[in-house]
């Protein structure tokens, strides 16, 4: 988990490189490219083995490096999200549990992403949503970015391409964040307000209505009796709400919509929001597809680690839920693969390692780039993970996912959330023998001991970590 101290200096010295330095810092301290989609579930990916959608350019770079099955967000909503990823520290840090605006301190700004970065010599772009909190006059400038592009679609794809095809007398870290599958949420959100007959929520929003239009079509010339019976996915295992869930799960980010579409919704509109949903992270990864064509076509792609994830999952119908914010894996559990140039062991999975998104994130590309990790970030470099010869390696045995009003640990074979209200507000899951947690064994007696370890390794993990667990989450 070392790194390179570089000195206050930097890479460079402030006079401009000429060919063969640049050729051999560049060798020293590569590109980096983060690309970040948004709700995007681990298991929408067909190389995680979702059989209902492709997906070739993500499962491109799954064959090129390293796919981490046990990848979890910092907080499965937008923006605390975000604020995880791009400074390391949890969102709790700055009282942020869900999507809003709050201060962010110059002291984590002096250490968001951009600013590290830039300030070792990096060239930093950033292009795509940002939805982070802080003056948003500056955008991704306070985070010590230049703007690649407001776009967050097509015209983003081709403003990476215009990049890569540019000469660059220095390493880069580029962010490319793309904005869907996250158009699936406008189906629940039309459906409540339509059946209500209330005025459309964001009515501004026609791109991306008219994406999820597309997504729901039907494939041509195909009868609907065909489509449910061969290509629509079914529902999920887990459809139906736990029968022991703890009430305090829904009450938390329970929004009429969401209670509306798990009152009315058939199955079929169910399996119409899977269609969709598989049908809008096909189109994101063939944006994605546009950004790797064109990183390899400059040949940049031999001097780039690239790193691919998502800000937040979603429910797909797992529990009678869509959208996000809940705190099962389908909201928490995110996709993270890392390709790093003349990787070794191309293609493997680990499944067994937590890591943090957000956390880890920060360490890991500071890791990779040669740079210091700021001693202001309690995550970890995941890069000794991504060499199977370092796979015996001691690593965090617990995880902790922060949520609105709750607090999720997850361990090696268990899920632990506890929330500051009602008068059930523990969860324990079995992840082992309960892959789709639908029972909830906070309420089983042959399980105290493990509930009472549980609550004890929560608050070990915030005081390991430096950070405060409030007492409202604390249970005796």
């Amino acid at each position: 988990m070392s790194s390179v101290g570089l000195g206050a200096a930097g890479i460079f010295s402030s006079s401009q490189l000429n060919t063969s330095a640049a050729k051999s810092a560049a060798v020293k301290h590569p590109n980096i490219l983060l690309i970040i989609t948004d709700q995007q579930h681990a298991g929408m990916m067909s190389c995680a083995g979702n059989p209902y959608l492709k997906t070739p350019a993500m499962d491109r770079l799954a064959s090129q490096g390293v796919r981490f099955d046990r990848a979890y967000c910092g907080n499965p909503v937008c923006m605390p999200s975000r604020f995880c990823m791009m400074t390391g520290v949890l969102p709790s840090r700055i009282g942020m549990e869900k999507n809003g605006q709050a201060n962010v301190p110059p002291g984590i700004l002096s250490h968001a992403m951009g600013n590290v970065f830039r300030s070792q010599g990096y060239e930093t772009v950033y292009g795509g949503k940002v939805h982070l909190p802080g003056d948003q006059s500056k955008g991704v400038t306070a985070y010590g970015f230049d703007s690649l592009s407001n776009d967050e679609r097509e015209d983003l794809a081709n403003a990476c391409r215009n990049f890569f095809q540019q000469s660059h007398d220095k390493p880069f870290l580029m962010v490319a964040s793309f904005i869907n599958p996250h158009d699936i949420c406008y189906m629940a959100i039309d459906a409540y307000t339509k059946a209500n007959s209330k005025p459309p929520m964001f009515p501004n929003s026609s791109r991306e209505r008219e994406c999820l239009a597309e997504a729901l079509q039907l494939p041509a010339g195909m009868s609907r009796e065909e489509f449910f019976k061969s290509v629509c996915p079914p529902l999920p295992d887990n459809f139906e709400i736990p029968p022991n869930e703890s009430k305090a799960v829904r009450d938390s980010d329970w929004r009429d919509f969401r209670r509306y579409v798990q009152e009315h919704w058939s199955e079929e509109k169910w399996r119409m929001h899977r269609w969709a949903y598989t049908r809008l992270t096909e189109r994101v990864d063939s944006h994605i597809g546009v950004v790797l064509d064109s990183l390899y076509e400059s040949g940049l792609d031999e001097n780039t680690v690239v790193v691919f994830t998502s800000d937040h999952g979603d429910m797909d119908a797992a529990h009678r839920l869509e959208h996000k914010s809940m705190p099962y894996d389908e909201a928490t559990r995110v996709p993270l693969i890392i390709c790093q140039p003349g990787v070794a062991d191309e293609g493997r999975v680990d499944r067994e390692n937590l890591v943090s998104t957000g956390l880890d994130l920060m360490p890991t590309l500071c890791h990779f780039a040669g740079i210091e990790i700021p001693k202001a970030l309690p995550g970890h470099s995941v890069k000794p993970l991504t060499s199977s010869s370092s796979v015996d390696q001691p690593w965090r045995k617990t995880l902790v996912v922060e949520n609105e009003r709750s607090r999720i640990l997850i361990s090696n074979r268990y899920k632990y959330a506890v929330y500051d209200h009602g008068d059930s507000r523990e969860m324990l899951i079995d992840l082992e023998k309960d892959p789709g947690e639908m029972k909830n064994l906070a309420v089983d007696s042959d399980f105290t001991e493990t509930l009472h370890n549980h609550r004890r390794l929560l608050k070990d993990w915030y005081q390991h970590y430096g950070e405060v667990l409030e007492e409202r989450f604390i249970v005796v």
